[in-house]
């Protein structure tokens, strides 16, 4: 993992399948919100008990809160609402997205255990299986 992955997570950026030629990684997972809310989140923690002590603000235990708010959580599920609506065109869009050995949590192939983009599918059609219209598919 490079620094600029890392940056991208703690800041949230949006990323797509494109950026980087050649690589069939995705940018954004589940995975990647969840580990970018936990950093920013652990930064804010350490950061506000220092801040707290140094100025004796003990008493303001809910601007604490808000700020977490603010800058963990919100931007987390934002931008984990810009990644199932990516998902979602992602499924629409490729045959991948029809199938049923598609995690779409991870955006990945269960059989192959790699990821599929608009431009790559692991299994290039053979394994292909129809998702169950009477099961519930997320």
């Amino acid at each position: 993992m490079n620094l600029d992955k890392v940056i991208d997570l703690f800041m949230f950026r949006e990323g797509t399948d494109e950026e980087v030629k050649g690589s069939y990684q995705p940018i954004i997972t589940t995975g990647s919100v969840v580990w970018g809310v936990i950093l920013r989140t652990a930064i804010i923690m350490i950061i506000s008990l220092f801040v707290i002590e140094y100025f004796d603000l003990r008493e303001y235990w809910w601007l604490l809160a808000f700020i977490l708010w603010v800058g963990a959580a919100y931007p987390g599920w934002r931008q984990y609402q810009k990644f199932q609506s990516r998902m979602k065109t992602f499924q629409e869009e490729t045959l991948c997205g029809s199938c049923i050995h598609l995690d779409v949590t991870s955006q990945l192939c269960k059989i192959f255990d790699e990821h599929p983009t608009r431009d790559y599918i692991p299994c290039e059609g053979a394994n292909w299986e129809p998702i169950h219209f009477d099961s519930e598919a997320t």
